[in-house]
């Protein structure tokens, strides 16, 4: 029987297992998943619970509830790679062959990457919401914080969900003055990038959001490191930003395991053909999801997108046909924009997001590049997607591939903008 060994069983992870479910004769193949971490997080979720909106337990389900029964799961670390051998060796000594391997074992937060963001100084100062441990303890901090300049860094890209520091932000801004403290509290976004939105045309449409809600960006900062005694952050260049409470949103890096066993680049990302996912350096290795380092967001859409190519793609390829480029970067990212409302982006490697109505064009319901209401209730409503669709290896009636339909080439006429 031929072998398929899936590393990781979160999001790619999970929703490639169940695909290949209906796509290969189990007859002929075994599936094999192996994960430490028995629980499957709703990342998602996580920008929700410093403000009181999500609770941990609602974002904690159980790995193998969401994963098929015609899938083996071993709950065990991953201790190496080879590649050469096509072996995988776990922590228990256990050795798994495989004929195929899919890597999906996502990227987390590295602090003790950055002087001064050690883990033992979180919970003081500084804090994150890019765990749900750090988010829990942050919503104790945002609950009690009664004034004072709070800072969001981003020390590197690219990192999980590109928008998400800007959300905590703008949801801050509706949080705060909601508590009637809004004009007591300084909001500031030290980024690495030259300003809050990089693309010209969201720019030019949506850059001035966190200006109008009195929210400073400090562009192209890059922290050389962090002083919580003095409770500032100093960039390479010498400026320094003091704060009361720190949301630092650190090093994001590939799993450990992948750079060990000489698979990984300088973050641990896998370097892969960014359309087909196939590794550059092995011909039956695959990676999926945030352990990739194709050019794409790192967020679940395109997760999903991409799982939703590769069944088909890889199938083709197990008997001996040549991979599809078809992947082409498609990413959908809802942006909490706080008060309710929300703004919907839609777009591609080539493509960058622009107006117009989703996912049917002239209907929507869902408007891009403008806030409104229902975007806030799509972001909402995706998490019963995630778990009870996506999850499950169910087809979303959605098209993986970015389509133009939709959007609105003319914007410049529709707004008025030169």
């Amino acid at each position: 029987m031929k072998k398929i060994v899936i590393l990781g069983a979160g999001t790619a992870g999970t929703m490639v297992a169940n695909h290949l479910t209906h796509l290969m004769d189990l007859n002929e193949w075994q599936i094999t998943i192996v994960d430490e971490d028995p629980i499957h997080y709703y990342q998602a979720g996580y920008i929700f619970v410093p403000f009181g909106k999500a609770t941990e337990k609602q974002l904690m389900k159980q790995k193998k509830t969401y994963l098929s029964s015609k899938v083996r799961m071993l709950q065990t670390k991953i201790e190496l790679i080879q590649p050469e051998n096509n072996k995988v060796i776990l922590q228990d000594k256990t050795v798994l062959d495989y004929d195929f391997l899919v890597i999906a074992t996502g990227c987390d937060i590295y602090p003790e990457e950055t002087p001064g963001l050690g883990e033992h100084e979180w919970g003081k100062s500084i804090h994150s919401f890019y765990t749900l441990k750090t988010a829990v303890a942050l919503e104790e901090k945002i609950r009690n914080f009664q004034g004072g300049r709070i800072v969001v860094n981003v020390v590197e890209n690219p990192i999980k969900c590109p928008v998400a520091p800007m959300e905590f932000l703008m949801l801050s801004d509706a949080y705060f003055t909601q508590k009637g403290i809004r004009d007591c509290v300084e909001l500031i976004y030290a980024t690495p990038n030259s300003g809050a939105f990089t693309k010209p045309v969201a720019s030019k449409l949506i850059g001035d959001m966190l200006d109008r809600k009195n929210i400073k960006v400090e562009e192209d900062f890059y922290i050389e490191h962090a002083d919580p005694d003095a409770k500032k952050i100093i960039s390479y260049d010498e400026r320094e930003l003091e704060y009361d409470l720190l949301v630092s949103i650190p090093v994001n890096k590939g799993a450990d395991v992948v750079g060990k066993s000489g698979l990984g680049d300088e973050l641990n990302f896998s370097p892969v053909n960014k359309s087909t996912f196939l590794s550059d350096k092995f011909a039956n290795i695959f990676v999926l999801g945030d352990a990739a380092n194709a050019p794409t967001s790192k967020a679940g859409s395109v997760a999903h997108y991409a799982v939703d190519l590769f069944g088909e793609n890889f199938k083709r390829y197990t008997e001996g046909k040549e991979l599809e480029e078809k992947f082409d970067g498609h990413t959908n990212c809802f942006i909490e924009s706080g008060y309710g409302k929300g703004v919907l982006l839609d777009f591609n490697y080539e493509q960058e997001p622009l107006p117009g109505l989703f996912p049917v064009p002239g209907i929507g319901p869902f408007a891009l590049l403008q806030e409104s209401r229902l975007n806030h209730i799509g972001k909402l409503s995706f998490e019963w997607m995630y778990w009870n669709i996506l999850m499950r290896g169910r087809k979303v009636p959605l098209a993986p591939t970015m389509t133009m339909a939709g959007k609105w080439t003319d914007w410049e006429k529709r707004f008025n903008v030169a």
